[in-house]
């Protein structure tokens, strides 16, 4: 088994993320002894509507101050009160496991603020894996652990965009709509790294403004998906102010697609920016390298942008995604157009592969494999 860099924290926490991406087996490894109650098992789940006394009752056979997992539970969210009891009265330390965020919001979980902390399951990254990964392997089928540990890759994704559309939105009533929401994904997946216009997904998907808005809640909350908010930079432009889209996985993006074969250069584009894109969010959550991240692009121009500005107490790192074989130097436009930006530290290009090199002005350019790595060491 693979080693996930994810800690494990020592006081009572939610664990989130993507159906697919080892939480489960992350907490098996981690809390080997823990009580496991399993809310996927439909047996366990149609015992606790039955009986909803059942889950206090399984509790009081754990020895106080001992661990128990929950998988899951966003199925059973009116459970979150008695887990707040047993925190408080038996000590017991919970690990509460889920794939979406939706149901657990609307069911308080600002009841435990304070009392839980919150940590995310991201897909691999390069520092996880046993071998070195293959770049254009990774853009095709993804970095999802279900599909990485798969023989037939292809497969393994047509059927993960299925289970989701099945188990997470179908099964959890998400949408009353599901065909209009099966019209909405493909459209959805051709945002990837592009400023969301609900009003043209909308007539693309034959559904009102309002209900694209609602499904665009539920893929980030069932944490599919995540918006990159624009960063104001008050540099005497005027700033795009949409948020950009991004998927947590490549390979998901070319699944919801009915993506097959080889990649073109415009879809790699596009989804080589959303790999470093999610691979920054992973280290930003797994060793906290950032508070912020944003993308900078002036109103005017849809040719200068960056793609992320990270954002660490007064220091800007500014990043800019390539996908190109060879560095060219007007891969730096957007870079230069922030030179003068109060904070900034460092701009980096990164490329799939080729050279590290510097520019005249001070611009690093570098191959994904080191990108990763530096980030792994936390030396952006």
């Amino acid at each position: 088994m693979l080693k996930r860099i994810l800690k494990p924290p020592s006081q009572s926490f939610f664990l989130l993320g993507p159906r697919g991406t080892g939480k489960s087996t992350w907490l098996r490894a981690n809390f080997p002894d823990a009580y496991t109650i399993d809310l996927l098992s439909e047996e366990t789940y149609q015992n606790l509507l039955a009986d909803p006394g059942l889950f206090a009752n399984l509790l009081r056979t754990v020895q106080p101050g001992e661990w128990v997992i929950v998988d899951e539970v966003q199925r059973a969210p009116g459970i979150l009160n008695e887990v707040h009891r047993f925190m408080e009265n038996k000590k017991l330390k919970f690990a509460l496991c889920g794939s979406s965020a939706r149901k657990l919001k609307r069911a308080g979980v600002n009841l435990l603020a304070g009392r839980a902390l919150n940590r995310s399951m991201h897909p691999f990254v390069p520092e996880e894996l046993d071998r070195q990964m293959d770049i254009e392997d990774a853009l095709r089928y993804g970095l999802l652990p279900i599909v990485w540990d798969s023989i037939e890759k292809a497969e393994t994704l047509a059927a993960y965009a299925q289970l989701y559309l099945k188990e997470e939105v179908q099964a959890e009533a998400l949408v009353r709509n599901l065909s209009g929401f099966a019209r909405f994904l493909p459209i959805a997946a051709l945002y990837q790294g592009q400023a969301v216009n609900v009003t043209n997904i909308a007539r693309e998907a034959g559904v009102a403004r309002t209900t694209v808005a609602g499904y665009l809640d539920i893929l980030e909350e069932t944490l599919l998906c995540f918006r990159l908010p624009a960063y104001e930079a008050k540099m005497r432009l005027r700033e795009r102010k949409l948020p950009k889209w991004y998927w947590c996985d490549p390979g998901l993006v070319r699944a919801i697609k009915k993506s097959t074969g080889v990649l073109s250069p415009e879809e790699a584009g596009h989804l080589f920016e959303g790999l470093v894109a999610q691979l920054l969010r992973a280290y930003g959550d797994y060793r906290q390298l950032f508070n912020e991240m944003f993308y900078w692009a002036p109103s005017d121009s849809r040719e200068t942008e960056v793609d992320f500005l990270l954002m660490r107490d007064r220091d800007i790192v500014a990043v800019e995604a390539k996908s190109g074989r060879a560095f060219s130097e007007k891969w730096c436009k957007g870079l230069r157009a922030i030179a003068g930006m109060n904070g900034l530290k460092r701009r980096i290009v990164v490329y799939p592969r080729g050279p590290v090199l510097r520019t005249e002005d001070g611009i690093d350019v570098m191959p994904f494999d080191r990108f990763a790595s530096q980030l792994a060491a936390d030396s952006l």
